[in-house]
């Protein structure tokens, strides 16, 4: 390697936790995101690196307009996806979450959100919300004027903050799971009745691979927990959890004679669980487990 690539693999590295955080905030898939930084090292070889003033804007650019190029054809793949998606998840127990300056930006809950946005939209709010660019710099981005990143950034905000509600802290969240565990592990409906709030949500991502994984999400209190008691006697018995952090948050993996059938995340505000999130995608479990850092 030569030292002009050799000093451009040093810069490269710095940024790549920031260039794959803002890639898999915008596509919600570890492999796509690791695709879209791939492509942007392999451009970031053959660029004219003397030409650029800031290899950081460079990159950020780049990694964000060929993330913004992925979403289309990602929503064509997902329009056929059997039952509920859910974005795949990151083990963040050994580090910073995905690169994003703020660990709340990263809950899967909100990533499910942010498929709604407009790929444009989505651009502005992760770069702004979770890496807290200028508004100067997300248009330079996105090749729009000041005023319009203001306007995407805004409108984004506002269509989020429409249906999430302000999380609950780190630990009241696992205590919230906990006490959802054993309720669930008992089949105590009055007590789930109790811990969700009243347009709660359930999602099962079985991605098709998974037989009797429900194919649409149950939503109200009464359904969800209904549902839970429903599938208690099939689901927990044998099964053993282990406590993991996904997406900035506890979560539990649970498994049976030493392999992992799920992972369960969940999302809560002062209103109580508002959402419940079963994945028993065998890749994006596997994916999960192989990307978890060393030792957690």
């Amino acid at each position: 390697m030569d030292e002009s690539l050799d000093e451009a693999a040093s810069v490269f590295a710095g940024l790549r936790p920031r260039l794959f955080g803002i890639a898999y905030q915008m596509l919600g898939g570890v492999a796509e995101a690791e695709d879209v930084v791939q492509e942007t090292w392999v451009k970031w070889q053959t660029a004219d690196r003397a030409g650029v003033r800031d290899p950081a804007a460079f990159l950020v650019t780049m990694t964000t307009r060929l993330a913004i190029n992925v979403i289309q054809s990602a929503r064509r793949r997902r329009e056929k996806y059997v039952g509920p998606w859910i974005p795949e998840p990151l083990d963040t127990g050994g580090g910073p979450e995905a690169g994003a300056e703020r660990a709340a930006e990263v809950e899967l809950a909100l990533l499910m959100l942010l498929e709604r946005l407009s790929p444009p939209e989505r651009a502005a709010y992760v770069l702004r919300e979770s890496f807290d660019y200028p508004y100067a710099d997300i248009a330079a981005i996105l090749q729009v004027s000041e005023a319009n990143a203001r306007q995407l950034a805004s409108r984004a905000r506002r269509r989020v903050a429409a249906e999430r509600r302000t999380p609950v802290s780190r630990t009241a969240h696992r205590r919230l799971l906990e006490t959802f565990l054993t309720a669930a592990r008992t089949g105590d409906l009055g007590a789930l009745e109790e811990l969700l709030a009243a347009d709660a949500v359930s999602y099962t991502d079985g991605g098709g691979a998974v037989r009797g994984a429900s194919r649409i999400p149950v939503a109200g209190r009464d359904r969800v927990a209904k549902f839970v008691v429903a599938f208690a006697p099939r689901f927990w018995p044998g099964a053993t959890v282990t406590w993991v952090e996904a997406n900035g948050r506890p979560a539990v993996l649970v498994s049976r004679d030493g392999a992992a059938f799920a992972l369960l995340s969940i999302s809560a505000s002062g209103d109580g669980v508002d959402r419940l999130l079963w994945l028993l995608n065998p890749a994006k479990l596997g994916g999960f487990q192989r990307n978890a850092p060393a030792g957690s």
